[in-house]
């Protein structure tokens, strides 16, 4: 057999497998159509003898008891329960501490500064030897008795009057008697031009100075 015929063959039996197809398919619509038609048709046919029938009415209620005659009793007096009173304390009272306003303490203004000191340019001056206000007669009695001599240092402060306002002994000759006698004497006999400031005015101011005893001879 040739190439030719083969190739016929299998083409005509395509044709014949496509037609068998149409048919069946054909077939199975006719089949499904014609069922549905049926089926519908029947359940019409049913619609249509069904009879329906009318329920009975219900049975007339039956009216209600006449109500219970009551007899009107007043309802027995019942005394009101006691009030019974009870002590309420009163509300306790929280007394909150407040705090003290913040003090303020402002600094007390600085002092004013003190003024300069004024310059003193002259210093006070003896109007004579110091050891010339005292001689052999000053010589305190206890102190020949007891015989004592030495060398008195000492500090006169001298005043704007050019008087001895103060004296003091910055070394002692070792007997109190001539210590003592020196102040005395020197506060009530010496002199002093007194001391100027840098305005010219007069100032108080200080002196030093010594006085030796001698015991005096016979």
């Amino acid at each position: 057999m040739s190439y030719a015929q083969r190739k016929q063959m299998s083409g005509n039996r395509v044709v014949a497998i496509i037609i068998v197809a149409l048919i069946h398919v054909g077939l199975g619509y006719a089949l499904v159509t014609g069922l549905a038609y049926n089926v519908g048709k029947k359940m019409i046919e049913d619609l249509k003898t069904f009879d329906v029938e009318d329920e009975p009415p219900p049975p007339p209620d039956e009216p209600p008891p006449p109500p219970e005659q009551i007899p009107d009793t007043p309802p027995p007096v019942v005394a009101p329960p006691p009030i019974v009173r009870t002590n309420t304390p009163p509300p306790a009272v929280v007394i909150t501490p407040v705090a003290p306003p913040p003090q303020i303490t402002t600094a007390p203004p600085p002092p004013p500064a003190p003024p300069p000191p004024v310059r003193r340019i002259e210093p006070a001056k003896a109007r004579a030897n110091l050891a010339s206000y005292i001689s052999n007669d000053d010589y305190p009695d206890s102190a020949i008795r007891n015989e004592e001599q030495g060398t008195t240092a000492f500090r006169l402060d001298v005043g704007p009057d050019g008087r001895v306002s103060g004296c003091s002994v910055t070394g002692s000759s070792g007997s109190s008697a001539l210590d003592n006698a020196t102040c005395r004497l020197l506060r009530s006999r010496a002199r002093f031009t007194p001391a100027t400031d840098s305005t010219g005015a007069k100032t108080s101011d200080s002196v030093s100075g010594r006085i030796r005893w001698v015991l005096p001879s016979d």
